[in-house]
């Protein structure tokens, strides 16, 4: 998509990191265009799964980066995180 549309039609990508230590995920990644292309081909060349949610990925561009996500997100983001764990007990399999 051409860089000089809105941020919210051009491509977006977040990543989210959540260890066992945390006390809710966060980002650690974010961008739009060129950018979000990057992410997406470096989660795939490291084999993390990735989520297409144009809505979640939209709520989650208002988090700072290195930020825990809102309380409003939680269940959303449990839903990805649920996804995630069946794509790995899959794998193991």
């Amino acid at each position: 998509m051409p860089s000089n549309l809105p941020p919210d039609r051009r491509k977006s990508a977040v990543t989210l990191a959540y260890l066992a230590t945390d006390t809710a995920p966060r980002v650690v990644a974010k961008g739009y265009g060129n950018v979000a292309q990057s992410i997406i081909e470096l989660a795939k060349k490291n084999n993390v799964p990735v989520h297409e949610s144009a809505e979640l990925v939209s709520l989650l561009m208002q988090v700072d980066l290195d930020q825990k996500i809102p309380p409003q997100l939680y269940t959303a983001v449990a839903e990805l995180l649920a996804w995630i764990y069946s794509l790995e007990a899959a794998q193991e399999n």
